[in-house]
């Protein structure tokens, strides 16, 4: 479902300068591989989502500085009995998203199934039923081109993982309707010699040529490729268009180029900060000699650089500051749209009910046989917003008849995770701190203090500090007085991912049925 009209400003992380300039990264999120284009007077992004669900979010801006994230388009992944249980890593990788006949379009490579397709003239409402377009393995980063000659193309990357080899970009004609792939392919470049792991492609025409725009050189190290020819088939020109050159700005690439009502050029990209994900960039871009030039040529080599602000997009009036949603304070018919589960949702995990201010977690059991949370597809998470920021939260456990085994809490979720959480005995309630150092590798939760509490509610708190993210977690029994427990804790990527903050409520298999927490509310802070 679509999000309300509120307009939510971050406190820990604004674009906007309010002078007429903007600062990068415009979205200091994990919005992996964006991809934006206009229509009329909006503009929209979507980008990668991977294995968490509802997938595929769909951001709309008026200026793009101030985004808004207003729809999510997959709400279950697919195959569904396959995205039931955590896939981290699979999934939506790199989409692209694109305008045609009056509809909008969104395509994806999922690495192990082929090409998908979704699409819908109202990008605020439900999508359609997603499309195989072809199957395939290690099929990535798709883009269609619906050609001026009727023609419908398609360019996509591959995955070496699953294909057995990449660094090639591959074009497929498709049906008119851009539902189906109806040959084989021809790979159009080959990037081994000069481009290794080229990917992340991009399908444009212009002034008669066709433009294939493909980062290589790898997430964090690599740099941003224009390919070029008046032939769909190629042979392709090829010009290195933005680099890190002389900056702190690693792996500048992967994005979208944008055009203006006023026909000025931008591209979005974004930039690998570990754990706080891949977050989105805003470069000026101009075109010289059929060539986009991108960012500012600092060091004089004639290959663009990223800023660090600029002045905004000519768009002709002003807008109001907005930013994706953070804060939750689960007052609305169901959760905001920030929110993802760690696999496809059940709807027995959660109620948030009309008229109820907070939102209950029900104790779901754990799978069998797992030793931690990394397996685990009830997670509630969201992603980190800023370099410097408080997570809080209020939580009140409800163990029902279970004299053990029922816990809630707060998480930083990563391939290490650490927790703060809620618990019981016979004796009454306990707070913990946890960590799972090597989670991915199946290692088991330790725990580093534990203290015992009066009731069966208390208030969390996790201080995420940059460069390292190290993060350092508190409670309070009143709300007013907090006191450090445990030890700071160093936040990690996931699988393609940044680290992610979020709640989650948990039954040992041992425990009787039942129970459940009230969260509520949870809120992103300074």
């Amino acid at each position: 479902m679509a999000q309300n009209n509120e307009v939510y400003k971050s406190e820990v992380w604004v674009a906007d300068q309010e002078d007429g300039t903007y600062k990068n990264p415009i979205i200091y999120a994990d919005y992996s591989d964006p991809d934006v284009i206009r229509v009329g007077d909006d503009y929209y992004m979507t980008a990668s989502s991977f294995n968490a669900a509802p997938g595929l979010p769909i951001l709309h801006s008026k200026d793009m500085i101030n985004w808004k994230l207003i729809n999510n388009a997959l709400p279950q992944l697919i195959p569904k009995d396959t995205f039931k249980i955590p896939q981290h890593g699979n999934g939506v990788w790199a989409p692209s998203i694109r305008y045609h006949n009056n509809e909008f379009y969104i395509y994806w490579g999922d690495p192990d199934f082929g090409v998908y397709m979704v699409k819908t003239k109202n990008p605020n409402e439900k999508w359609d039923d997603p499309i195989l377009v072809m199957e395939g393995k290690g099929i990535i980063d798709t883009c269609p081109l619906w050609d001026d000659n009727g023609e419908v193309y398609l360019v996509h990357a591959w995955a070496g993982s699953r294909a057995g080899i990449k660094s090639l970009l591959t074009v497929n004609r498709m049906n008119a309707e851009g539902t189906k792939v109806i040959d084989a392919g021809i790979h159009v470049y080959d990037g081994h010699d000069i481009d290794n792991t080229i990917e992340g492609s991009k399908f444009y025409k212009r002034d008669g040529y066709y433009y294939i725009f493909a980062p290589a050189g790898g997430v964090s190290t690599g740099w941003q490729v224009v390919l070029r020819s008046k032939n769909i088939y190629g042979p392709y020109e090829r010009k290195v268009v933005l680099e890190q050159g002389s900056t702190k700005i690693n792996g500048p690439h992967q994005g979208a180029w944008v055009e203006t009502t006023n026909n000025e050029s931008w591209f979005y990209h974004f930039q690998d900060l570990d754990a706080y994900g891949r977050v989105v960039h805003l470069q000026p871009m101009r075109w010289e000699n059929n060539w986009p030039l991108m960012g500012e040529d600092f060091d004089k080599n004639g290959i663009g650089e990223p800023v660090t602000s600029y002045k905004k997009p000519d768009i002709g009036k002003s807008n109001p500051i907005e930013t994706p949603a953070e804060t939750d304070n689960f007052d609305g018919f169901g959760i905001g749209l920030q929110w993802q589960w760690n696999a496809n949702p059940n709807v027995v995990w959660h109620a948030k009910l009309p008229g109820n201010n907070y939102l209950r977690l029900f104790s779901i059991k754990a799978p069998e046989g797992v030793p931690n949370l990394w397996m685990i597809p009830n997670l509630l998470l969201q992603k980190f917003p800023a370099p410097n920021f408080a997570a809080s939260t209020k939580i009140s456990l409800f163990p029902e008849e279970a004299e053990t085994g029922k816990t809630a809490g707060i998480i930083v979720m990563g391939t290490d995770y650490a927790t703060l959480s809620i618990t019981h005995d016979k004796k009454g309630y306990i707070i913990k701190q946890t960590e799972a150092i090597n989670a991915i590798n199946g290692s088991e939760e330790i725990i580093n203090s534990e203290k015992r509490l009066k009731t069966n509610m208390a208030y969390f708190k996790i201080e995420v500090e940059a460069p390292d993210g190290i993060c350092q977690f508190s409670y309070s029994e009143d709300g007013k007085r907090f006191k450090k427990i445990g030890k700071p804790f160093k936040a990690q990527p996931g699988k393609w991912i940044g680290a992610k903050v979020g709640l989650f409520s948990i039954s040992s298999q041992e425990a009787i049925r039942g129970g459940y927490s009230d969260i509520d509310w949870f809120k992103i802070s300074k």
